[in-house]
């Protein structure tokens, strides 16, 4: 029986909060578990300043729909649990993957003590609608294997075994969130850690919205070109050498995978020459 991927209002949504990852800002880039919850549920709590309003129309007409730009977190928690004590369902809506930079451990903390029911709902993170908007490979054989995805240090602070710095001493693609304010400093870090000035980078701001910036610049212009394109917020910021938009124009990174002379559990490699 094959499975049915319609998207519908699913009947019979148990009374508990979902934490729904709603994409990068494309409304189709909300995953189909997480389309049906949206317009299932009798609760919608939704990041309003970050997920697309085109996507919220989609809750059913009979939905409570609140924003949540203006409620503390102990607001946000009464609410849901409120809801679901008189037996409705919830989704809390946020944007990309709310396992990232999603401040969704501070909720279920708190719904945990009330005996609060939830269920995360995965998203497509801003960093891959990035990479795909840029037409990149983030993981590049023989160049990079390694994606750390990480942000500056600001008014708030990291952990001390994670400074950029010394992160950045890996020399593997880096994914930065929540730093275009800081790109004078991120770009002092890298730069002590040993990257090169013209090492690629990329910028995307808003990521698959209808006024998507891509900036693509090095490290040593990256604050310029930012101050120029009018970027502060919203933006990811990806470095390294699989962001040289030249890669595509080259044979020279190839894959195991797909190599004929390989041997994995689907296919017998054969010998070099034949």
């Amino acid at each position: 029986m094959s499975a049915n991927f319609e998207l519908k209002e699913q009947s019979g949504l148990k009374p508990k909060v979902y934490i729904v990852g709603a994409g990068p800002g494309d409304p189709e880039l909300i995953t189909v578990k997480g389309a049906n919850i949206l317009r299932s549920a009798d609760l919608v709590l939704y990041t309003d300043s970050l997920v697309n309003d085109e996507l919220i129309a989609t809750a059913k007409p009979s939905a409570q729909v609140l924003q949540s730009s203006g409620m503390d977190l102990e607001q946000q928690v009464e609410i849901m649990a409120e809801a679901v004590v008189e037996g409705r369902s919830v989704a809390r809506v946020h944007t990309g993957d709310p396992a990232v930079y999603g401040a969704i451990l501070e909720q279920m903390v708190l719904l945990k003590q009330r005996g609060i029911a939830y269920e995360i709902i995965p998203g497509v993170s801003s960093v891959f609608a990035s990479a795909a908007v840029l037409g990149a490979e983030l993981t590049v054989p023989d160049l990079t294997q390694t994606v750390i995805l990480t942000r500056a240090e600001g008014r708030t602070p990291v952990p001390e075994r994670e400074k950029l710095r010394d992160l950045a001493s890996h020399h593997c693609t880096v994914a930065l969130f929540l730093s275009a304010t800081l790109a004078k400093k991120v770009v002092a870090e890298f730069m002590a850690a040993g990257w090169s000035a013209d090492t690629p980078v990329a910028v995307v701001q808003r990521a698959t919205w209808p006024d998507q910036k891509i900036v693509r610049t090095t490290l040593e212009n990256l604050p310029a070109d930012l101050r120029a394109a009018g970027i502060t917020m919203h933006a990811m910021i990806l470095a390294g050498w699989a962001l040289d938009p030249e890669l595509v124009n080259k044979d020279a990174h190839r894959s195991k995978l797909y190599d004929k002379t390989f041997t994995h559990g689907y296919r017998k490699g054969v010998k070099a020459g034949e």
